[in-house]
């Protein structure tokens, strides 16, 4: 018996430490800053429909912007004045492991539609510091540096929409239940959110790594609070947007399983505020504009003109 009960303990302290290491692994490849998210993306080709977004804004004359976060990491932004002069500023949030770059034809659609325009590299993307990726928690105070910046350098008269894009769309949300939200903040677009990072993780188990997410989602969630200062489920776009009281326009494609189209229906319900919601007929993971650029702008410009008058 005593034999058994040491084999017993034996087999616990493997299975463990198989686990710790495989937690510490995931954590490594999900929030550890990827050098690859330091280089500008790709351009699109000619036959591409968002060509001409993309190369137009890259051509602009671009400001380039400073904020110092709380935890003393410099972040980098673009800035893009509108052709005539306003008070009105759109600031995007871009995605996992992108940066700047990836964020031009979007740039390009709201300086086309009037806006002054600011993107960010999020911490640990493009040219920010920091090698800890946010998810959007940790992202949400920093855009909160970023429109108070927004308001004192434009003037307290400020109109400031958000846009996001997965990640950057959870950003956005967060930032929206956020109780010293600026007034100036007018309204929220978010393509592709997930309601929280523990349920992007668990689906994200089984979807890319064909795993169980219990219990190894739950180690890697207390590596991230060590790590990074946050558990899984404490980066919740579902709980932030509960408190918001924006105008939020929800955009996802039906054919995303990367973050499963689903998600999108509760983050909608769980706003108390003026709300719209479009679902992209076929697309996959923020490919919604690009599979219907016309319809993606005109949806947008609707929304804007209803409650960005």
């Amino acid at each position: 018996m005593h034999n058994l009960v040491k084999w017993v303990i034996c087999v616990i302290i493997i299975i463990a430490m198989i686990l710790l290491v495989a937690g510490m692994y995931f954590f490594h490849v999900a929030q550890v800053r990827d050098p690859k998210a330091n280089q500008p993306d790709v351009l699109r080709t000619k036959t591409n429909p968002l060509y001409q977004y993309e190369h137009k804004f890259l051509a602009r004359d671009k400001q380039t912007w400073h904020e110092t976060t709380k935890d003393g990491l410099k972040l980098d932004a673009w800035y893009v004045a509108a052709d005539k002069k306003t008070n009105k500023t759109a600031i995007l949030a871009h995605g996992w492991h992108n940066n700047k770059t990836t964020m031009a034809i979007y740039g390009e659609l709201f300086h086309d539609l009037g806006y002054n325009v600011l993107i960010p590299d999020n911490r640990a993307h493009g040219d920010s510091q920091g090698n800890i990726i946010g998810y959007g928690w940790l992202d949400r105070r920093d855009y909160s540096q970023w429109l108070n910046q927004i308001i004192e350098t434009n003037g307290k008269n400020s109109d400031i929409i958000m846009y996001g894009m997965s990640m950057g769309a959870a950003t956005v949300l967060s930032v929206s239940g956020e109780s010293d939200l600026p007034s100036q903040v007018k309204a929220i677009i978010a393509d592709s959110s997930y309601t929280s990072l523990l349920e992007e993780t668990k689906h994200e188990a089984g979807n890319m790594y064909n795993l169980p997410w219990f219990p190894l989602v739950n180690i890697t969630s207390g590596i991230s609070k060590v790590r990074a200062g946050y558990f899984y489920g404490e980066a919740s776009p579902l709980k932030q947007v509960a408190k918001s009281s924006r105008p939020t326009f929800f955009i996802h494609g039906s054919a995303d399983t990367f973050v499963p189209t689903k998600m999108v229906y509760s983050l909608y319900h769980a706003l108390n505020a003026p709300k719209q919601l479009w679902i992209g007929a076929g697309s996959e993971h923020v490919q919604t504009f690009h599979d219907h650029p016309i319809e993606y702008r005109y949806k947008i410009q609707s929304f804007l003109n209803q409650y960005d008058k």
